[in-house]
């Protein structure tokens, strides 16, 4: 890995064995990398750099301005998200089970857990709430796409990714699904669980796999372009 720097921003430069130059903003600080063929000169990737300082600039403000944010503490009134939609948190205590309730007439996610519990208690029984709502979802749509795509996924798992939405192992037949997409609109989940899919009937992001994405799922760029607004990039 080799570093250069632009208008003051330093970018990553990861040489691999591929035709096309890609340009990432990760997070959580806005880093900034740039994969690239082997043979391509220094000259050739600081002028895809420049020619994208906008861009750079743009998605790093994103990402500093989420760090400026207050963390989630899991208290009444903030605001949280399931299948892309906001919701006031509402905490509540009880005796019995812990659980999370949607009321949606009311815009609320009514949190219930054992009283005095810590930020992080509250936490896991929201995230373990929405792993298990991405699980209820995720075989229906496997098993609609499996009919139109004459694929087969062997199993599927939920969790928690930094920098991807989901991932395939084609030799296994098994899919990742980031447990974020929990709070993200139903289409971006279909649209990942479907692209995730074709990956078992082309291995690389190439010419061949994108015409499936067409033929499967024609809006699947402004579907990729919600999740790339959100708060982690995306293949």
């Amino acid at each position: 890995m080799s570093c250069i720097k632009i208008d003051g921003i330093e970018i990553e430069v990861i040489r691999k064995n591929i035709k096309n130059m890609h340009l990432y903003v990760l997070p959580p600080d806005g880093r900034v990398r740039i994969t690239a063929p082997v043979k391509l000169k220094d000259a050739a990737i600081r002028i895809f750099a420049t020619s994208k300082l906008d861009w750079i600039k743009k998605h790093r403000a994103k990402y500093l301005a989420q760090k400026m944010q207050p963390e989630k503490r899991f208290e009444s009134g903030e605001i949280h998200y399931y299948q892309g939609k906001g919701y006031i948190l509402n905490v509540l205590h009880t005796n019995s089970k812990q659980r999370v309730e949607v009321c949606k007439e009311k815009n609320r996610i009514n949190l219930f857990v054992r009283e005095g519990s810590t930020m992080e208690q509250r936490k896991k029984v929201l995230t373990e709430w929405y792993r298990s709502k991405l699980k209820e979802q995720i075989p229906g749509i496997i098993e609609k796409w499996e009919k139109i795509m004459g694929v087969k996924v062997k199993s599927f798992g939920v969790k928690l990714m930094k920098t991807r939405w989901g991932t395939c192992n084609i030799n296994t037949g098994r899919i990742w699904i980031n447990l974020e997409l929990a709070k993200r609109s139903d289409r971006c989940l279909e649209y990942i669980v479907v692209h995730e899919m074709t990956h078992l009937i082309e291995k690389y992001h190439n010419k061949r796999f994108y015409s499936y994405m067409n033929m499967f799922m024609p809006d699947w760029k402004e579907i990729r372009q919600e999740l790339k607004n959100s708060s982690i990039a995306i293949q």
